[in-house]
């Protein structure tokens, strides 16, 4: 629903795409706060090694562009094409952008998003009624100090824009999605990221035998790490699991992107499907197989892992990678009116959507951002970002631009504005 400038508004998460939701807002002249429970761009650093599977011009918006521009007279942004590292579009657009006049005073870091609710009511008062929105949100907050000391305390806003994203909030081994027997006590000792196997992480992955777990583009990637690393060091091994089925003479347990935007991820794909196809890459191969029991053993250092499926028995390994995927938190929302699709997670207007775009046999694209999709149960409550996908993993920060261009043409109650068009031909 529209609100007028210059209305508070509450944005969860300073990745990419709360970054540029807080810009766009400011932009136009609403008043920002923008809350990060770590530091900027926190989930990008993590797979900051990796290069990106798209190209710096579907990554950042024209308003982003502008103010850099405007902040550093002579800056030079990143070629257009490139595909930058996650730390180099860190380096090079994230962070400069969020020490921008326009956001580095909104910006708070370190700051932990408890709990977010409406004043004076509970869940499940004014049901469906739009009588919710004359109540403020207040946002349950804990600030780590520089001394180390956590303070809570409590801010309001008249809209709340989750962009939390869905990265820190991984998916389980188990065949029917819940915990493998064993995978609670054994979290600490599996990675579910891209940790950073030919640099800093060497020395964790070499000569060891490794069990990784996954069919997307996290798997692909650390797959041809992992290969790589075999080549400098032979007594690296890897046996490589998906659910699936496929054929293990020549297998393609990556399934190619239809998205033409996706070239570069669909090369990363093949080169993967390449090495499951030939142990002289130190990798075996198993489809139709999945985890059932994974057990640390810390005095041996190492996993006692029992495989169901086709290729079913019990295995040792010293490290296992779990590239199962990622969900969203959804405690967050808890005392809010907010309604998710059943299968994704995603917001439940978002999720119905998706799923009859992918109705056909051609890609998702395109797809209509508007009120219908970006709008919840609970008035000035919105989901972009990863997050607003669910368990979807085909989210894109060109599809988040998009969003909250879309967004802001709601709470500006004009169907025509689009300062990203407004700035285009400048940049």
């Amino acid at each position: 629903m529209a609100i007028e400038t210059p209305a508070r508004i509450a944005i969860l998460g300073a990745g990419p795409v709360g970054l540029e939701a807080a810009l766009y807002g400011r932009y136009l002249g609403y008043e920002v706060s923008l809350y990060e429970r770590g530091h900027v761009a926190d989930h990008v650093r993590q797979w900051g090694h990796v290069r990106m599977v798209t190209p710096f011009g579907l990554n950042r918006s024209p308003l982003g562009m502008a103010a850099l521009a405007a902040q550093k007279p002579g800056w030079t942004p990143p070629d257009e094409d490139a595909l930058l590292t996650g730390e180099e579009f860190i380096a090079q657009y994230l962070a400069p952008l969020s020490r921008s006049d326009l956001l580095a005073d909104g910006l708070h870091e370190q700051t932990q998003i408890e709990a977010v609710g409406r004043a004076g009511l509970l869940k499940g008062q004014e049901v469906d009624s739009s009588a919710r929105g004359d109540r403020e949100f207040r946002l349950l907050l804990a600030t780590t100090q520089p001394d180390g000391h956590v303070r809570e305390h409590v801010a309001t806003a008249d809209a709340v824009i989750d962009c939390t994203g869905t990265f820190g909030n991984h998916n389980w081994l188990g065949t029917d999605g819940l915990p493998a027997i064993g995978e609670l006590d054994s979290t600490s000792h599996i990675e579910y990221r891209l940790p950073d196997i030919l640099g800093r992480h060497r020395d964790r992955y070499a000569s060891r035998n490794v069990l990784l777990v996954g069919s997307g583009i996290e798997a692909a990637t650390n797959m041809i790490a992992l290969s790589e690393l075999a080549s400098q060091a032979p007594d690296t091994w890897i046996t490589w699991i998906t659910p699936h089925a496929c054929d293990e003479r020549s297998p393609e347990p990556v399934i190619a992107a239809t998205d033409a935007r996706l070239a570069r991820q669909n090369r990363l794909a093949s080169v993967a499907n390449r090495l499951a196809a030939d142990d002289a890459n130190h990798v075996t191969f198993y489809s139709e197989t999945t985890v059932d029991a994974v057990i640390w053993h810390p005095d041996l250092e190492r996993f006692a892992v029992s495989l169901t499926g086709k290729h079913g028995g019990d295995m040792e390994f010293d490290r296992v990678i779990a590239n199962v995927g990622y969900r969203p938190d959804a405690t967050l929302c808890r005392e809010l009116q907010f309604d998710a699709c059943h299968a994704t997670e995603a917001p439940a207007a978002v999720g119905r959507a998706r799923s009859a775009a992918r109705g056909g046999s051609g890609p998702i694209e395109p797809f209509v951002w508007n009120a219908a999709t970006l709008c919840t149960p609970e008035p000035d409550y919105y989901v972009l970002g990863a997050k607003s996908f669910g368990r979807d993993s085909g989210f894109l920060i060109h599809d988040g631009l998009n969003q909250i261009r879309a967004l802001f043409a709601i709470l500006g109650d004009r169907e025509d504005l689009d300062l990203y068009a407004t700035m285009k031909g400048l940049y």
